[in-house]
């Protein structure tokens, strides 16, 4: 399914208007994950900083076209998860939960955004039920963004950063190993033209 170019509606920008940036911060993470062979880069709105992303599961994703790093960079973040077909569950779910134009809207954002197979660790009956219930839904999608387009230096520093959800949800890093309440970042900061992707193997759940 692919998403076209939206203009962010009245819910979206008022979403978006209200939104605190959760965090900042300085050096990159880099570590020793594979570099992609397409590296694209945008400058993030904490300062001057340039990102590329990078990660073990960044080589899953399109070398060119529209889905690669570099064809994400230029759409907003719901479209761009729309032409990559690592996300096409998470795309599902963000329409199903009317959050597209939100997502596509001014942002900047934080996105923290579960992969096909993080949506496949759940119980397929679970999974479908969640689909169906859009309050359900619109609390756990909102979990995985954040206010802010942070980089993965900027969440390292912060330790925590706040989801629109409102939950906190807690940074940590072990030598390469970066995670996000628990589940692996597998391909960090992916530039989109309104946020910066992180790609988790798994689906974040709200604490209540």
């Amino acid at each position: 399914m692919r998403i076209t170019r939206n203009r962010a509606g009245a819910i979206g920008i008022a979403l978006a208007l209200t939104l605190s940036v959760a965090a900042c911060g300085s050096d990159s993470d880099g570590g020793s994950s594979s570099p992609t062979t397409e590296a694209a880069t945008t400058t993030a709105a904490s300062g001057d900083e340039a990102l590329s992303p990078t990660g073990p599961g960044c080589a899953a994703v399109p070398k060119d076209g529209d889905g690669s790093f570099a064809g994400m960079a230029q759409d907003p973040a719901a479209t761009a998860a729309s032409n990559n077909p690592l996300l096409s569950t998470l795309v599902t779910a963000v329409g199903k939960a009317d959050l597209v134009d939100t997502l596509n809207g001014p942002g900047p954002f934080t996105i923290f955004a579960p992969t096909n197979d993080a949506f496949a660790k759940i119980p397929e009956a679970d999974l479908n039920a969640v689909l169906a219930d859009k309050d359900t839904l619109t609390k756990i999608l909102t979990l995985h963004v954040a206010s802010g387009r942070m980089s993965s230096a900027d969440l390292e520093e912060a330790g925590t950063v706040t989801s629109i959800e409102g939950e906190d949800l807690k940074i940590e890093k072990s030598g390469d190993t970066f995670t996000v309440n628990g589940a692996n970042v597998v391909c960090q900061d992916v530039p989109t033209a309104n946020a910066t992707v992180f790609i988790i193997d798994s689906v974040l759940m709200p604490s209540s």
